[in-house]
């Protein structure tokens, strides 16, 4: 197939456009041109900025694709100028967790409905993250219905090379004996794992009219047991403090997962988290003591 993917060049999105390269896929990607991206011959490169109607109608009209994936889009506006400036066959949308109200086990799908809300026509600084981004599903449900497509609904993504570094943090903290104030400490939360989301992503290609999604680990974790295992292995005690500017990444989320029910109805599996969240953790324990020298 043919295939566009917007963004791509870090994180999951990496993950994608390796696992759609090995498919035998042809893969365009659209990015700035900001960072270089690792793929060399085997993908053709458009520049865009997402932000700049002028950059996307210059890069993308009249052009067609089988499938377009979508990984850095936010707002309705986004969305709208995109779709109205090529055309595919289906349109896979990276989404959120956090459409839905997080705050019990089990979400599914149906806790949130794009045709629920008011439609506003919105760039991403003028709306909270998750106000801006149910705005894009929005968009999705209630202007494109004769479109086939998906949005993929991710909890907090984990793996190598997160230009976040929110797991990162906690693992500095521990080691280097540095203080944090964390609020949740038993909640338990929902994470997904990048490689996966990639191969997720790449197996949605050929499932068509899927609409929303959820695409997540099975099972949950605290930060607690992360910050404990880190301490095991490293012999050091977390230092927990009560406020100030050492305030944790994941902070004020209650505990929550999302059902992977449907996804599982397509026939993609999930793994738990324990298959990899330690392995996980093992690497940037070791890239903090090779990087503290």
């Amino acid at each position: 197939m043919n295939i566009l993917v917007i963004g791509g060049t870090r994180f999951f999105g990496v993950h994608l456009v390796w696992e759609l390269i090995r498919c035998g896929h042809k893969v365009t990607i659209a990015t700035r041109g900001v960072r270089k991206d690792p793929f060399g011959k085997y993908v053709s490169r458009l520049t865009m900025d997402l932000t700049d109607l002028h950059s996307i109608r210059s890069a993308l009209c009249g052009r067609m694709y089988d499938v377009v994936f979508d990984n850095i889009g936010y707002s309705s506006n986004e969305i709208k100028h995109i779709l109205d400036n090529l055309k595919c066959g289906r349109f896979i949308h990276t989404s959120t967790a956090g459409v839905y109200k997080l705050d019990h086990f089990d979400i599914t799908e149906d806790e949130f409905d794009g045709n629920s809300i008011g439609l506003v026509w919105c760039d991403r600084k003028e709306m909270p993250y998750d106000d801006v981004k149910r705005q894009a599903e929005a968009v999705l449900c209630q202007k494109y219905q004769g479109l086939d497509w998906s949005a993929v609904r991710l909890p907090v993504v984990l793996g190598r090379n997160d230009y976040t570094n929110r797991l990162l943090f906690y693992v500095e903290r521990v080691l280097l004996q540095k203080p944090m104030h964390i609020n949740n400490l038993d909640s338990q939360l929902g994470f997904a794992n990048a490689e996966e989301i990639g191969r997720f992503l790449a197996f949605l290609c050929e499932k068509k009219k899927t609409g929303p999604v959820n695409a997540s680990a099975q099972g949950t974790v605290s930060l607690r047991e992360i910050i404990g295992y880190v301490g095991g292995i490293s012999n050091t005690v977390p230092i927990l403090v009560g406020g100030g500017n050492q305030e944790a990444p994941f902070n004020d989320l209650s505990s929550f997962s999302m059902s992977v029910s449907k996804a599982e109805g397509l026939g993609f599996r999930f793994s738990s988290i324990q298959e990899w969240l330690p392995e996980l953790l093992d690497y940037y324990i070791s890239y903090v003591k090779r990087t503290a020298k």
